[in-house]
């Protein structure tokens, strides 16, 4: 007559469920906040990096700004209230377009694999990383409205945090942007860095940012009506005076909502092929 032995579990099945389980992806909030912390970490060790990245906007600033008051007739609060937003605006260009830099370099040194293969979605390593870059961008941001404020700028406290919501938005989506380009270039760091210069300067040049485009050539105010970060530049403006109503605050929205979804679709798609 044949027996049925009963199985009985060992200790070491047990702590396989248990590791299997716990490998399983924590939900998407929840891994996006530990990428965050994970991300933000080295600006807490190395707050000067921060600091030191806000040279290019200052330069602008002392450098760019006075001939711009020239240009004015000697208004400079004037001047100021019309050039600070696009100094803002410059803070989020630079700040987030060079941020796949910081994953190529992951790439090539092995981390980047690594994570991937943590009980992390795919979808989260992306936003989690897009989020960090949240937090310099608002730092530099006040601190280059406060600098202005001393030469006549005219601050408005709630159209300044209203303008570093809009382009919080827009940083994550260009953010993720920057990402995706540092993974179709992972075996080509040159190639990052080419495409980066080459489309971040026109973009830059035709937002208006820097000088205005209304007495521009026909050619570049249409490149300027297509170009997001020139609705965005507009919209600046308006906030940081306080005019919350404007048409151009409408626009500068939608292009900052428009970048952030267009960022992120692209960049979740490419971060969940990479391998």
């Amino acid at each position: 007559m044949n027996t049925i032995t009963p199985t009985t579990a060992t200790p070491g099945a047990n702590a396989g469920d248990r590791h299997a389980a716990s490998a399983r992806p924590t939900g998407f909030v929840r891994d996006t906040a530990a990428v965050f912390v994970r991300e933000s970490r080295p600006l807490v060790r190395d707050p000067f990096s921060v600091m030191f990245s806000l040279v290019q906007p200052l330069v602008f600033l002392g450098l760019f700004g006075p001939l711009l008051v020239g240009a004015a007739g000697g208004d400079v609060a004037g001047t100021l209230q019309w050039f600070v937003p696009g100094i803002l605006v410059m803070v989020a260009l630079f700040g987030t377009a060079s941020t796949g830099a910081n994953l190529l370099f992951e790439m090539q040194t092995g981390s980047h694999e690594r994570t991937l293969v943590a009980p992390l979605s795919r979808s989260a390593l992306l936003v989690g990383r897009a989020l960090k870059e949240v937090v310099p961008l608002t730092i530099q941001g006040t601190i280059v409205v406060l600098v202005a404020v001393p030469f006549g700028f005219s601050l408005d406290v709630p159209g300044l945090v209203a303008g570093l919501v809009v382009l919080a938005v827009f940083g994550i989506g260009f953010g993720a942007l920057s990402y995706t380009l540092a993974l179709a270039c992972r075996n080509r760091d040159w190639m990052f860095w080419m495409v980066h210069q080459t489309l971040l300067f026109p973009l830059m040049i035709l937002s208006g940012m820097l000088l205005p485009l209304e007495d521009g050539p026909a050619w570049m105010q249409v490149a300027a009506a297509i170009n997001p970060l020139s609705y965005l530049v507009g919209a600046e403006r308006a906030l940081l005076a306080g005019d919350f109503g404007v048409p151009a605050v409408v626009g500068g929205v939608i292009a900052a909502v428009a970048t952030c979804a267009l960022g992120v679709f692209v960049g979740v798609r490419a971060m969940r092929r990479a391998r």
